[in-house]
């Protein structure tokens, strides 16, 4: 019997709108792309599986026969993914003309080192064909011996931007400056990704603000399937081994892809092949090997025979064949090929399985790249394929383990994951202050009664997945700069937030929080040295902005995981992410900045977190948490004294130190405080 993970449930309207074509063939992502395919510098936000590929096959061909660009090189970061760029007749599906790469220019296909790779991009830049297609490395190579004034006036395509980075020691990143410094070369960059090179920015906001952005949304995507209809995302603790837990969160007949731990994690039991064989074992009865494919044959308590990929095996031959039945194009679309693959470090980006049903991952995963590249695998529309879901299987800390505080990080950052999945996830916020002028917006629906000018209203648009949410008294971005923040970078900015490991240990363990010293002075820390060139106004919106977002998705996800939505379509504990924040916005009298900088935005982790897992554990983080407990500091003294300082202009007084309100009585202890320290100065 499966355990219920706690998770949140995401629903999606079945539209078919990003898997439909419009006359010259492109879905809705492509041809959103092909729209500003004039643009120098052009960025494709977009998840996995949403046709990034072919956008940029249509985009380049139009760069090659009109704008004057004389080649176009694609980089991928691995061999494998190569074949996305294969031969495409775009033609015979309406557009103008069809994709076509000369076998010699796919160097991904070619033997050899990426060094050795760099005679044939000379030989290609001083040919008549148009498109190469190679590794990052190759093109890394090929800049370090030929400049890049050697790829002047060319379309450089980098595939899987999020491997690119700001990090002086990053090549590509680099690289990447020059081209822009010279300003000769057309550049377009992909990534299924949202959070740019996790730690380390790919670009510099300078050369970002180059860019022209093309957004497509995890919602929109999965909004416009025919097929999936929910996908559930939730974690999982346990203690001991993970090998005597893995069927709790493990349905055999679900196509799973299971991603055991690395084997240098505290989850790991250090010997990668005796878990694969464990994980056989508790699944059933080994039937042996298919002999065409190298699967596992393993027959279920049920009786039913179930094949199990293995690509964790070390011996390279083995590995080989099962990769190469896993890639067979014959069996693309047979359901029944395989049914669970248990890997390592494979089955990540660029892995194309359809069924995949659940992913189910072993093990905390520092990288939130590679987690969005996991939920990707899971994700894709299949007939008869309803329902998804992601599964992170966690070690509970262990008070007898020396490495106590370590497993307590991993905690708290798996957590953290968690969070930004659920707002990758959900449907696209879009934010306005309530005024007496404000009125509908066309296209949204406000639900049964229609809109209200007396209150504030959420409005949705089921077909590009947005929300138009009014709030009172919230600050508008005033420069182009903000409102891009606003409206393109809001993820980013709650990134840097539930990441911060301050704010997460006391928004998960502080019983004497006041909400608003995590929303208002630390996510406008966060704003503040994230976007230093802002003004204050302007940083005030985005900070607002950012913490609405999160706490919208958290209370949302609260009506969802209580199942307090009785006239909801799902039953409780099941509704969409949707339903839930029509609801919050409908249950309070009126939506304004001061009631959601109230939200703790980690109240309801900590909910899910006292569900799954044990008592003790949970005792036990808590005091080492609480050991760490830091006194004021001077930027958070300051940044209270200049609230209280608006405080004053809005009520006519400073705040009070013996106020009931424990948020004002902050406020006044930061103005104490740095009072207290003004004097200490004068005196020595």
């Amino acid at each position: 019997m499966t355990k219920s993970v706690p998770s949140v449930s995401v629903n999606y309207a079945q539209t078919g709108a990003s898997t439909s074509s419009n006359e010259m063939g492109m879905r809705a992502m492509q041809e959103r792309a092909y729209e500003k395919r004039g643009e120098q510098y052009l960025l494709i936000k977009s998840p996995p599986a949403s046709g990034k590929s072919r956008a940029l096959m249509f985009i380049a061909l139009d760069k090659l026969e009109n704008q004057g660009v004389k080649q176009a090189i694609i980089m991928v970061p691995e061999k494998s993914i190569g074949a996305s760029f294969n031969d495409e007749p775009l033609s015979k599906f309406g557009f103008w003309a069809d994709w076509k790469v000369e076998p010699k220019w796919n160097l991904c296909n070619a033997p050899g080192e990426d060094g050795g790779k760099v005679k044939s991009v000379t030989a290609f830049l001083n040919s008549d064909d148009q498109i190469l297609v190679c590794t990052h490395a190759t093109f890394r190579f090929a800049i370090d011996k030929l400049g890049v004034e050697a790829f002047d006036d060319r379309l450089i395509a980098i595939d899987e931007f999020h491997h690119v980075s700001a990090n002086p020691d990053n090549k590509l990143g680099a690289h990447l400056v020059d081209f822009m410094a010279r300003d000769k070369t057309h550049i377009v960059a992909m990534t299924g990704s949202y959070f740019r090179g996790d730690a380390v920015p790919v670009l510099s906001p300078e050369d970002e603000a180059k860019f022209d952005t093309v957004t497509y949304t995890y919602y929109e995507q999965l909004n416009g399937y025919e097929y999936l209809k929910t996908l559930d995302i939730g974690y999982y603790f346990y203690s001991g081994s993970y090998l005597d837990d893995v069927l709790q969160v493990l349905d055999p007949t679900q196509k799973t892809i299971i991603h055991i731990p690395n084997v240098n994690s505290r989850e790991s039991t250090k010997d990668k092949i005796r878990e694969v064989n464990e994980i056989l074992d508790a699944l059933g009865e080994w039937q042996g090997e298919d002999p065409q494919t190298g699967f596992h044959l393993v027959k279920r308590p049920d009786g039913q025979v179930i094949r199990i990929a293995d690509l964790v095996e070390d011996d390279a031959n083995k590995r080989d064949k099962v990769s190469a039945a896993l890639k067979d194009p014959a069996q693309k679309n047979n359901r029944d090929h395989v049914d669970i693959i248990i890997a390592l470090g494979m089955a990540k980006e660029g892995f194309d399985w359809i069924w995949c049903e659940h992913a189910l991952t072993i093990g905390y995963r520092s990288s939130l790249t590679e987690i969005i590249q996991i939920i990707g695998r899971a994700t894709r529309d299949a007939k008869g394929k309803t329902n998804t879901r992601f599964t992170n299987l966690i070690a509970e800390p262990d008070a007898s383990e020396e490495a106590v505080t370590e497993a307590v990080n991993d905690t708290l950052k798996a957590i953290a994951a968690s969070l930004l999945m659920e707002q990758v996830l959900a449907p696209r916020f879009n934010f306005s202050p309530k005024t007496p002028q404000s009125g509908p917006v066309d296209g949204f629906k406000y639900g049964e009664g229609g809109y209200d000018p007396e209150k504030t209203n959420v409005g949705f648009n089921e077909s590009t997945g947005q929300f138009q949410i009014e709030i009172k008294g919230l600050a508008e971005p005033k420069s182009g700069e903000a409102s891009r923040i606003c409206q393109e970078d809001l993820n980013e900015v709650i990134t840097a937030f539930v990441q911060d490991k301050t704010n997460i240990e006391r928004g998960l363990f502080d019983d004497e929080l006041v909400p608003e010293e995590l929303t208002q002075v630390r996510m406008g820390k966060i704003v503040k040295d994230k976007y230093p060139e802002l003004d204050d106004e302007d940083r005030e919106a985005v900070r607002q902005h950012a913490i609405a977002a999160l706490n919208l998705t958290q209370k949302a996800k609260e009506i969802v995981l209580t199942g307090n939505n009785t006239d909801m379509t799902d039953g409780g504990g099941s509704t969409a992410l949707i339903d839930g924040v029509r609801k919050y916005a409908m249950d309070v009298r009126e939506l304004d900045i001061d009631l959601i900088d109230r939200i703790n935005p980690f109240s309801e982790a900590y909910a899910i977190l006292a569900k799954t897992m044990s008592e003790e554990s949970l005792k036990q983080i808590a005091t080492i948490i609480s050991g760490k407990k830091v006194s004021l500091s001077l930027d958070e003294a300051r940044d209270l004294a200049k609230r209280a300082l608006r405080f004053k202009q809005e009520r006519g007084r400073l705040p009070s130190i013996t106020s009931a309100d424990e948020w004002e009585k902050r406020m006044a202890e930061g103005v104490a405080y740095l009072q207290r320290k003004t004097v200490e100065a004068k005196n020595g």
